[in-house]
């Protein structure tokens, strides 16, 4: 025999394969004696030999030593997860139309799509694995939400929810799924409101009453207008009046100042005017030059004329 290790055939010894299967078996039992954990994993420790079948307190992130065969890691992660409910087949964990049906107060029916944004409590995780396990997704996130959504859309009219309280709904909603998930070791980080659909019927008279409105509004545009334009007219025929009154108004006074001055000129001028004066205004229409004139005896006697040029002249009297 040319080696005691192998077999005539060239085959190892029996000695060279227990050799082998105990550095195996050894290596397995190093390899499931430790368990690593990933940043974003927690770890319940299922045991054969505690109390209740497993460890007391959830493990961390890292590398940790349980006890092979006897003891086993669940993990869980315990990183942010969005669980979401869409119309829209490929948005949703649902294939096909997933959202949510659900009546108002005043019996319109509408469909909502919503997310969940949510992360298993680390602190919590031994109470989630007794009660859920690795069901909590489709058992509790799910039918809360849904739940949820259906029990907040039932407190509030379509026409709020259409256009002034739908901030309120949202609210209304987180605030239940929030405390719902908390009681069943579950952080909600955030909710999202992502779409409100309506019945067709509903929709369309949502279509027709804003067509209506907007009718409505033109009309009331063009009368205001119509309006506006009617005041302007009459603020300007008012200003044309105004205009002519006051034209009118200045016109009258105008004259009553020329007739004032002309009554107090007249006056001026009846009391300058005397007899002699007279007749000397009517000698100077008879004829220029003209010194002395001739009446018929019994007539008033008119003064010789006085002397206005410097020739010299006589004066005859009858």
């Amino acid at each position: 025999m040319t080696n005691q290790n192998f077999t005539n055939r060239g085959r190892p010894s029996n000695r060279v394969l227990v050799t082998y299967g105990v550095v195996l078996a050894v290596v397995i039992l190093l390899f499931l004696s430790f368990a690593f954990l990933q940043a974003d994993e927690y770890g319940v420790v299922k045991s054969y030999i505690q109390p209740r079948g497993y460890r007391s307190e959830p493990i961390g992130p890292g590398l940790h030593m349980i006890i092979p065969f006897i003891e086993s890691v669940q993990k869980y992660s315990v990183a942010r997860q969005t669980y979401t409910m869409s119309s829209t087949t490929s948005e949703g964990a649902v294939q096909g139309d997933d959202s949510i049906q659900a009546r108002t107060k005043d019996g319109q029916q509408i469909f909502i799509d919503a997310s969940v944004i949510y992360a298993v409590d680390p602190a919590q995780l031994i109470k989630l694995h007794i009660t859920w396990q690795n069901r909590y997704e489709e058992n509790v996130v799910r039918p809360v939400a849904r739940a949820a959504i259906r029990d907040a859309v039932s407190q509030f009219g379509v026409e709020e929810i259409v256009s002034t309280k739908r901030g309120e709904l949202e609210t209304a909603i987180s605030t239940t799924i929030k405390s719902s998930l908390a009681d069943n070791n579950i952080i909600m980080n955030d909710f999202l409101l992502r779409n409100i659909r309506f019945s067709d019927e509903y929709a369309k008279a949502v279509e027709q009453k804003q067509v209506a409105e907007q009718q409505a509004q033109q009309a009331k545009f063009v009368v205001e207008s119509k309006k506006q334009e009617a005041e302007q007219a009459r603020q300007t025929a008012q200003g044309q009046a105004d205009a002519a009154v006051i034209s009118a108004k200045g016109a009258a006074e105008a004259r009553l100042v020329q007739a004032d001055a002309e009554a107090k000129a007249n006056d001026l001028l009846s009391k300058s005017l005397t007899p002699t004066l007279l007749q000397y205004q009517y000698i100077l229409k008879l004829a220029p030059g003209v010194q002395t004139i001739f009446v018929p005896s019994g007539n008033q006697f008119i003064l010789p004329l006085p002397n206005t040029s410097s020739a010299t002249g006589s004066t005859t009297t009858p």
